[in-house]
């Protein structure tokens, strides 16, 4: 596949996804928070665009040759893209979406057919390295992203736990592993992204053609949300609040969501009381960025 095309779709899932409005809890094109503004994120959305082609390309590079994979470098491409946003934003508005997009757009890059895009996902994540892990790292604390490399021996601020890494021969996968039990973007990514292809994915193909790109947007998120207990949130105020937002999701979509004018009503409200609350349900938008790239690979890429 192009990977001037995946590039292109990686850039517009990105700005599509922040764009979705109102989308509960999180800065939308009528939101902004203190810290971060609509514009910020668009930018975002835009200067990762030559790492999501190089990650394509590299792909596409040694598609043929299984056993060279960790020559796509994925974790120099992911802190190469949070540099990029850091120089023009200053803020850590998209590392979750880079983590999500990058290896998406590597195994976008290998995939003659969208059938085999899951499947090389976990083949580049699986073909990880040590220096990987290490790269991770720095785009972890250059983001200032506490919570997923948070660990008793491999703390992502700590120097000698870098080190270790080398040592020790653990690479991105592993170190991934380690945070899946408590990260929901972890999880996604050793398991083969089941909540961007097996919820995600279809809500926003199956929604579009029929509500247009905005609500099927709001209903992708909403949906992630409602089967999935935001991590974000849990790791600022605990499992039961974030469960609670996730049944608080579920009784929107079972009024209809972003599809019916109840729902529709309900989803403002419940936007302004998270944003009231603090809530801000960070990990899912993510998680939909993924599934809009998905969708949108699906329907021109292959």
């Amino acid at each position: 596949m192009n990977p001037d095309l995946i590039a292109k779709i990686a850039q517009i899932s990105s700005v599509l996804e922040v764009s979705g409005h109102p989308k509960p809890g999180n800065v939308h094109r009528t939101q902004d928070f203190d810290d971060m503004i609509f514009e910020d994120f668009l930018i975002s959305g835009v200067v990762i665009g030559d790492s999501m082609k190089k990650a394509a390309e590299r792909g596409q590079k040694y598609k043929n040759d299984t056993y060279l994979l960790e020559k796509i470098k994925l974790g120099e491409i992911i802190k190469e893209a949070v540099l990029e946003t850091d120089k023009w934003i200053g803020n850590n508005t998209n590392l979750g979406i880079v983590l999500l997009l990058t290896p998406l757009a590597a195994a976008a890059g290998m995939s003659e057919d969208f059938t085999y895009l899951r499947e090389n996902v976990g083949k580049i994540m699986d073909a990880t390295t040590p220096e990987d892990a290490v790269n991770l790292y720095d785009a972890i604390n250059i983001a200032d992203a506490g919570g997923m490399g948070e660990h008793d021996e491999l703390d992502v601020a700590d120097k000698e736990a870098r080190d270790k890494l080398i040592i020790e021969n653990i690479n991105m996968y592993e170190v991934l592993h380690m945070s899946s039990k408590w990260d929901s973007l972890s999880y996604e990514l050793t398991n083969l992204m089941p909540v961007t292809f097996e919820t995600g994915f279809p809500t926003f193909r199956s929604v579009k053609p029929e509500y247009g790109i905005n609500k099927a947007v709001l209903q992708t998120f909403l949906t992630i949300l409602s089967k999935n207990p935001d991590t974000l949130i849990s790791r600022k105020y605990g499992n039961d609040m974030a469960r609670m937002v996730t049944a608080d999701a579920d009784s929107i979509l079972q009024n209809g969501g972003a599809l019916t004018s109840l729902g529709l009503g309900l989803l403002h409200e419940f936007d302004k009381q998270l944003v009231r609350n603090k809530l801000n349900p960070g990990t899912t938008a993510d998680l939909t960025a993924s599934s809009i790239m998905a969708a949108y690979l699906n329907e021109f890429g292959f």
